[in-house]
């Protein structure tokens, strides 16, 4: 018997879970995209999005989801035949390196598995061996999606100084905006992308670009640019259109104007960060109980390594598959797929999957997550280790012991 019925929940890596705030705010009518309140409420947007970023620069927006972003990077620091240095550490990492070869720019690729962050020390190395500065920019995924990996932006920045090279440094923040600590001034980020889908809350559609200085002025002499990519007018717009080359996203500007209100004014983002530091050390605890009895493994094996938005994992023996399909079926709970981590159509393609517990999540929602996959661990006689669900109870209380 199937126990689906009622209020699905998609514990996926984005579209989080959103407000239904958020949600009433985009349910109105289209508002006046000439003048009035659009207007005052889309700086009122700009300015809170240098807030949530810790940037005091730029910022521009865009109509695309988070590979439209990598592409809008890729067209403004970068001219036919520029070089890049890319530092995967998964699939995105990796997706965004090719991104940028599929539009001219010679693309130099340190790839650190599926398992371990960026070492600076090889990027410093790298670096200190371009004696001609041909790499203009680095590329860096804070976290990836695929293998929740958490990289160190500061220390690669570090790194970059250390060996005395220009190249900027830019960063996906797709998975990790609003979820894990991130300073773009304070760590020396030159370009970072996001995406309103993730931590953020608000449906798929818009993204989002900050710029420093150093960046703005290496896009003048960019050849890629076209005049939607270009970013000169979106920062600095003489005209509201100029702000979205065209067309307004009226309803996602709404709903963003709510989140980022949750977001700074109301919960404040050192409690955000803290919120999913904790729902994720329950997510790890139950995965340690339940591995202690099974083939059962998160993927990153030191927890300082990893992100808080979301969680990868390993059920051997096809188990990631046939749970998230029991999951889905008998409990309207959906779980994320695994992405990059082996070939797709193996057998072991189907051992890998993602728990997400980003954006609008509390304990309730992702202790009934766990709860509801430990049944279906069962259900489907799969070895797994006892007391997952005592272990993540005990952190959640611990959490909340500390006010």
């Amino acid at each position: 018997m199937s126990l689906s019925q009622g209020r699905s929940y998609l514990a996926i890596p984005g579209p989080s879970a959103m407000p239904d705030r958020v949600l009433a705010a985009m349910h109105r009518p289209a508002p006046n995209i000439y003048e009035g309140a659009l207007v005052t409420t889309t700086e009122t947007i700009v300015a809170k999005l240098k807030r949530v970023a810790f940037s005091t620069q730029h910022v521009g927006i865009y109509i695309g989801n988070g590979h439209a972003l990598w592409e809008a990077a890729i067209s403004n620091l970068f001219s036919r035949g520029d070089k890049a240095l890319s530092l995967a550490t998964g699939q995105f990492g990796l997706n965004w390196a090719r991104h940028a070869g599929a539009m001219g720019v010679a693309v130099e690729t340190l790839d650190f598995g599926l398992k371990s962050p960026v070492d600076p020390s090889r990027v410093e190395a790298a670096l200190r061996a371009d004696k001609s500065h041909e790499i203009k920019v680095v590329l860096l995924t804070h976290l990836d999606t695929a293998t929740s990996v958490l990289n160190d932006v500061a220390a690669v920045r570090a790194a970059i100084d250390a060996a005395g090279h220009p190249a900027l440094l830019a960063v996906d923040c797709i998975a990790s905006l609003g979820c894990d600590e991130f300073r773009f001034d304070a760590w020396g980020v030159d370009v970072m992308v996001a995406a309103s889908q993730k931590g953020l809350m608000v449906p798929p559609g818009v993204g989002f670009i900050w710029l420093s200085d150093k960046a703005v002025a290496r896009s003048k002499t960019s050849d890629l640019r076209t005049p939607y990519w270009d970013w000169t007018q979106r920062i600095a717009p003489d005209y509201f259109y100029q702000y979205f080359a065209g067309t307004a996203p009226t309803h996602h500007l709404l709903g963003l104007a709510e989140s980022l209100t949750m977001i700074l004014d109301e919960e404040g983002i050192d409690h955000v960060w803290a919120r999913h530091k904790a729902l994720a050390a329950m997510v790890w605890a139950a995965f340690d109980a339940w591995g202690k009895g099974g083939d059962i493994a998160l993927n990153i094996a030191e927890p300082a390594h990893r992100g808080h938005s979301v969680t990868a994992a390993r059920i051997g023996n096809g188990g990631a598959d046939r749970l998230r399909s029991w999951l889905e079926a008998e409990a309207g709970v959906t779980l994320g797929i695994g992405l990059g981590m082996a070939e797709p159509g193996t057998p072991e393609a189907a051992d890998f999957l993602r728990v997400a517990h980003m954006g609008h999540v509390n304990a309730h929602m992702t202790l009934g997550v766990l709860a509801t996959m430990e049944a279906g661990l069962t259900a489907l006689d799969i070895p797994h280790g006892a007391g997952a669900l005592d272990a993540a109870a005990a952190v959640c209380a611990a959490a909340c012991a500390k006010g």
